[in-house]
This record gives C-alpha cells, sequence and structure tokens, in this order.
C-alpha cells in the first residue's frame, strides 16, 4: 500500500512539471508571436503615396516596357500604382488625369500624348496638391515637379551626324516625324535637322504618328515621290520598321539601297540591326525611366528634394555593338 501511494505521488509530481513546462512554452511561443508582429508591423509601417500614371499608349512596345518598369518597381517597394492608356488619344488622357485626380492619388506620373493638349488637366492636378512627373515627354503651359527623359535633340543630332559621314553631300533624305505635338517628336525633329540641314538635301519630312503601319504608307508615298531617296530618319522604331516593310516592297533592299535609322531600340528594331536591315537605332533605358519614376515618387511624397530634371543615357546601337 506505501508503494502504491508512494508511486502515485511520483506520477502527480511528474503531471505538474509537465503542466508548468507545457505552459512555460505556451508563453514562450505567444511571445514570438507577439515579437514578430511587432517586426511586421515596425516594416510595413512606412506611409508610401498611391501613384497614377497615365501613358500615352500600350499599343507600343517602348511605352510597355517603361510601365512594365514602373509597375515591378512599384511590386518591390510597396507602392500602390494604377497605369492608364490613353490609347493615344488627347481627349481620352485628358479624362483619364481627371479620373485619377478624383481617387486621391498622392503623384501623377503622366508621359503626355500631346504635350500642350495635357496642360489644363496637370495644372487641375498640381492646384489639387498633387505631385506631377512627366516622363518621356514634357508637358507645356504647366509646372510639373520633375521631367524623366531622354535629351531627345542631343540624340537625334549623333544619329544626323552618323549618317553624315555614310552620305555623299548630294545624297537625298527623307524624315519620319512623330506624333505632332509630342515633345518628344518636337525635340527629335530639331536635332535631325541640327545634323542634316545645310549638309545633305531632305527632299521631305512627314509625320507616321510613332506608328508602324503609318510609316509604312507615308514610305511608300514618299518613294513613289521621290525614287531617289538614300537614306530615311525614323523618329521611333515603329516608323523605321515600317519604313523597312516599305522599302523591300518597292524592290529596293533596306541596308543596301536605302538606309533607315530608328529610335528606341525595341526587341524587332534590334533584331533588323543584325540582320542589317536597319543601320542603327537609340537605346534608351526605358525600363530605368519607369524604375526611377516611382523612386522619385516617394521621394516627393516624402517632401526629399529632387532635381528638376533627371537625365537617362542613350546609347547609339549599330551592328558593331547590337547584342
Amino acid at each position: 500500500m506505501k508503494k502504491f501511494i508512494k508511486l502515485l505521488s511520483l506520477m502527480l509530481v511528474g503531471l505538474f512539471l509537465v503542466a508548468c513546462g507545457s505552459s512555460s512554452e505556451t508563453a514562450e511561443s505567444s511571445s514570438a508571436v507577439e515579437e514578430t508582429k511587432e517586426v511586421v508591423e515596425e516594416t510595413t509601417d512606412e506611409e508610401l503615396p498611391s501613384v497614377g500614371f497615365s501613358i500615352s499608349t500600350l499599343n507600343n512596345p517602348f511605352f510597355v516596357t517603361m510601365a512594365d518598369g514602373a509597375e515591378a518597381k512599384a511590386k518591390e517597394l510597396g507602392v500602390s500604382i494604377k497605369v492608364v492608356d490613353a490609347g493615344n488619344d488627347p481627349a481620352k488622357q485628358v479624362t483619364d488625369i481627371e479620373d485619377l485626380i478624383t481617387t486621391g492619388i498622392d503623384v501623377l506620373i503622366v508621359n503626355p500624348e500631346d504635350s500642350s493638349s495635357v496642360g489644363p488637366a496637370i495644372q487641375s492636378a498640381l492646384d489639387a496638391g498633387i505631385k506631377v512627373i512627366a516622363i518621356d515627354r514634357g508637358v507645356d503651359d504647366a509646372e510639373i515637379d520633375v521631367y524623366i527623359g531622354t535629351d531627345n535633340v542631343a540624340a537625334s543630332e549623333k544619329v544626323g551626324e552618323y549618317l553624315l559621314e555614310l552620305l555623299d553631300a548630294e545624297d537625298q533624305i527623307a524624315i519620319l516625324e512623330g506624333v505632332p505635338g509630342a515633345s518628344s517628336a518636337i525635340e527629335r525633329n530639331e536635332g535631325f535637322l541640327n545634323a542634316l540641314e545645310g549638309n545633305i538635301e531632305i527632299v521631305t519630312s512627314q509625320t507616321a504618328n510613332f506608328d508602324r503601319v503609318e510609316g509604312m504608307t507615308v514610305v511608300e508615298n514618299m518613294l513613289q515621290a521621290n525614287p531617289n531617296i538614300k537614306a530615311i530618319v525614323a523618329a521611333n522604331d515603329e516608323m523605321a520598321l515600317g519604313a523597312i516593310e516599305a522599302i523591300n516592297a518597292s524592290g529596293r533592299v533596306a541596308g543596301e539601297d536605302i538606309l533607315v535609322t530608328g529610335f528606341d531600340a525595341n526587341d524587332d528594331a534590334l533584331a533588323a540591326v543584325k540582320d542589317g536591315t536597319l543601320l542603327l537605332t537609340v537605346q534608351q533605358k526605358t525600363v530605368a525611366m519607369g524604375e526611377t519614376a516611382i523612386e522619385v515618387a516617394i521621394k516627393l511624397f516624402k517632401g526629399e528634394t529632387v532635381d528638376a530634371e533627371v537625365p537617362v543615357d542613350v546609347t547609339l546601337v549599330d551592328s558593331e555593338n547590337v547584342e
């Protein structure tokens, strides 16, 4: 009987110790959960801006890449972003911006379809206390906070100078201009003219609205009216690729009979440089533009000082350095 009582006592002591240990582990576990929760709260406690991105078009690889860069960086940094496609329609872009303003965004990134027509809507955003960043194309009639983009004039001058090394003074050249009113189109045309005017005969200069199909149609007409054209300078790759199609369809050979230059270095253009149909293209750091816009948006939201212009470097890509 005494042995039984002793054994029972030992069992009760053991159960008590197990219960105490379990209680201690539960308390430690609960404490660990609380510590984890605090860390999460600390890491997500930073206030970040709500960003609206009004882009001229998502029907062009250049701008798709730009938007992808912005969205990827926003996701990485935990920034809320809404991208709205204007579809190459200035009126729609104005409406898009007005709608973004009503959603209560903190920062507006805008890539204007038309630098002038978007001005009043941009001013409305500024009046509402929204920080505004223009990317790739500037804005007329509104004092935006920051512009991020290429020096289009200088880059286009380099393209013109490159061509002059390959052509004779009596050769004829044509220019494909971008969307009328877009600052990038205006600046690139200015750069082409700075380099070419007075040094070679420019027989025609027409817009093809940064569009491949329009580029093909315009060049078909150019070649019929001016059969001795030796080079075509395009303000973007899409128009240049359309020009190549028109040249080859006319019985000539792009890259041999007629030289073609582009601007943007999209995938199709780089492939054309490799196969020799496109003489060169201008490589802009498109992804970096989008990424930089998000980083600048955060700085503006926090009240940090940012330069009014953030330049993006370019590289001329030809057969010697294409990858």
